[in-house]
């Protein structure tokens, strides 16, 4: 059942309404869910709703022009540095391009937060919740949204101050907003402008109204969100730990659960390489099929290291059996090695040769730098 009661009239229902749940789904803002509802578009649990008065709950199977609608997604936020020229909007009756036509194609559905007119650039705020939406667009926030704005013109800080105390424009009244003269470049000058309220063309419209015409407009910040070094057109993701400390108490529930981290995988990595005594099944071509058959490999393999000088004889056996040989060579604890049986060992000790190499003679190394440094003039004849 889509909603469910207890028996006690003054309970709850239980789940979230509908709307929120398409909002949190990632399908639609409240308010599109809402007129999706009406329009007949929503059915749950294979019946079609015509009202927004109606929770829900994770049991329910709800479906949007017969499409199941899969979990609700982790709410997520983003900055986007809008470029002049497009629409802040999911679709113009004018034709004209939207922020949605440029976006990254692995980007989720999301919405903004506020909004920027055709000829506005800067910070936009996206995301894919419509709770977050609510919440940062409503004036009781308090969150102050900063401008740079270039006018034309010379204004002096008297013809601004209008504008800091309130003003009323088109028969609509502004809050205060918060006005700086920054600097006259030629014929137009630049100011900052923060204000806590987002009207439909709001700054353009004030100025208007004391004789300024604005001809660009940056926003550069919202609330404690900054434009930074955000290039135009391109789309960077708020830290979850960010946005949980920005949105204050009920951060939370907003958020709803952390997603998944995904598994990581190390680059490069490579298979392990089976060592002596690893058995790596049977199949594998060049290797044994049983652990039977390692065994017998292993011992039939040749000694190696340690293993292999255990089966030599020692150096007094060597020495004997050379000399029964008669052809062997030996060496006395009195003199130089002699061949024994030659002609050489019948008479007195011969002299040790000695030989002359070069490497008896200390070298001397000449460095390139020094080698080039070196006088130069004719050479003298050796004497022989």
């Amino acid at each position: 059942m889509a909603q469910l009661m207890n028996d006690t009239p003054s309970s709850a229902p239980e789940g979230d309404r509908i709307a929120k749940t398409l909002s949190r789904a990632g399908i639609a803002s409240r308010r599109e869910a809402e007129r999706m509802i009406e329009a007949g578009r929503v059915s749950v649990n294979g019946a079609i709703i015509s009202s927004p008065a109606l929770n829900v709950t994770d049991a329910d199977r709800i479906t949007v022009d017969g499409k199941p609608v899969g979990p609700a997604e982790p709410a997520r936020m983003w900055l986007y540095n809008k470029p002049t020229g497009l629409v802040t909007s999911d679709s113009d009756e004018k034709g004209r391009k939207t922020i949605y036509d440029t976006m990254p194609a692995d980007l989720p559905r999301v919405m903004s937060i506020g909004r920027l007119d055709l000829n506005s650039e800067g910070l936009l705020l996206l995301t894919n919740d419509g709770g977050i939406k609510r919440h940062l667009e409503l004036p009781s926030t308090g969150w102050l949204r900063r401008y740079r704005v270039r006018v034309n013109g010379r204004p002096t800080d008297e013809e601004l101050e209008p504008l800091r105390k309130g003003i009323i424009a088109d028969g609509e009244p502004f809050q205060p907003m918060e006005v700086v003269l920054d600097r006259q470049q030629g014929a137009n000058a630049w100011l900052t402008v923060g204000l806590r309220e987002g009207k439909n063309r709001e700054i353009r419209r004030a100025m208007d109204e004391i004789g300024l015409s604005v001809n660009r407009l940056i926003r550069v910040s919202y609330g404690p969100f900054r434009l930074g070094e955000l290039r135009q057109g391109e789309v960077e993701e708020v830290r979850r730990k960010v946005l949980r400390d920005q949105l204050g108490p009920d951060a939370e529930k907003m958020l709803g659960a952390a997603p998944e981290a995904p598994t990581q995988v190390k680059p490069r990595f490579k298979r392990r390489v089976p060592h002596k005594g690893d058995f790596d099944g049977p199949g594998k071509p060049g290797r044994p099929k049983t652990r039977e058959e390692l065994e017998r490999l292993e011992e039939n393999q040749p000694k190696r290291g340690k293993s292999f000088k255990q089966g030599r004889p020692d150096k007094a056996t060597r020495d004997a059996a050379r000399r029964a040989d008669g052809t062997g060579k030996t060496r006395t604890s009195s003199g130089p090695a002699r061949h024994s049986g030659s002609a050489s060992n019948s008479g007195p000790a011969a002299k040790p040769r000695t030989f002359s190499s070069a490497a008896s003679k200390p070298r001397t190394f000449r460095s390139s730098a020094s080698k080039s440094r070196a006088p130069t003039g004719p050479k003298t004849p050796r004497k022989r």
